[in-house]
């Protein structure tokens, strides 16, 4: 199988289902800065991680391609729309959040990103997701999308925030304070 069609030439893609749409859709800008972010949480896996967070990166890169098949679907088309996400999937973020939150020291102030090259990629992808969020309201002003699919991208940059906020605690980075121009 060759891994170039010659299709998309034009500037025009098939969803799931063979509805052609041009590649800058709100459906294709949705289901791309998802495939982005993927890209990313497989960047911060290259580095040392607590096992338990290399687990639940992997989970989430495999909900992710999850999520990008549920939204590359044509709503319209005779072809069942896959699963995205359920509700076990979000409880897991949430369960994972939870657990962070619970050995890092309480957030009295709002932090700078940035710390190491790990503590960086994490808010950087907490910051395509939050981009990825939008894309998936755009589109969901357009057709119907699954609100899990919603739910569980807004509760997934909450994730990389703790992330990021783990991953400085464990490496023994400082969080820097913003401080505010007065």
């Amino acid at each position: 199988m060759k891994i170039y069609t010659k299709t998309g030439d034009k500037g025009m893609t098939s969803l799931i289902g063979g509805k052609r749409v041009p590649k800058n859709s709100a459906r294709l800008e949705s289901y791309g800065t998802i495939d982005e972010l993927n890209s990313f949480l497989g960047m911060i896996r290259s580095f040392p991680l607590h096992e338990k967070i290399t687990e639940e990166l992997v989970e989430i890169q495999s909900r992710l391609f999850d999520v990008g098949g549920n939204l590359a679907t044509d709503s319209g088309s005779d072809v069942k729309m896959p699963i995205g996400v359920n509700d076990e999937d979000i409880a897991l973020l949430e369960q994972g959040i939870d657990r962070m939150d619970s050995e890092v020291p309480p957030m009295k102030y709002f932090v700078l990103p940035g710390g190491n090259q790990a503590v960086s990629f994490c808010h950087i992808a907490r910051t395509v997701c939050r981009r990825a969020e939008r894309r998936i309201l755009t589109l969901a002003a357009e057709t119907e999308v699954d609100e899990r699919v919603i739910r569980y991208i807004n509760r997934l940059s909450d994730y990389l925030f703790m992330l990021s906020r783990f991953v400085a605690y464990q490496n023994g980075v400082e969080e820097l304070k913003w401080i505010p121009r007065k």
